[in-house]
């Protein structure tokens, strides 16, 4: 499965940059294939593995947070590896 999710710490004023590395952290560590950007962190992985992820990395920015936003989106599709990977190839592909 592949999850998008944007965690939100509340409470900790305008610059949120120190609490949403902690999370950014937590799905480095983890060593599943993963991209951050701007708005969202992708992951990919089996759904227990992932979702730990997402719990411990959503753990980590309550710890300085008094309250935690969070949003998801998952794709799951059985029997593909690499979608990260294989989407964008794809969608590259029909823009030549």
């Amino acid at each position: 499965m592949i999850v998008a999710f944007s965690i939100t710490p509340l409470g900790v004023g305008e610059g949120v940059a120190e609490p949403v590395a902690r999370a950014v952290k937590v799905v480095r560590d983890s060593g599943l294939p993963n991209r951050t950007d701007a708005m969202f962190t992708t992951i990919e992985g089996e759904w227990d593995e992932v979702m730990d992820v997402v719990k411990r990395a959503v753990d980590a920015v309550a710890e300085v947070a008094p309250r935690v936003s969070l949003v998801l989106k998952a794709d799951m599709r059985e029997g593909v590896t690499d979608g990260m990977t294989s989407k964008l190839e794809s969608l590259e592909r029909h823009l030549l």
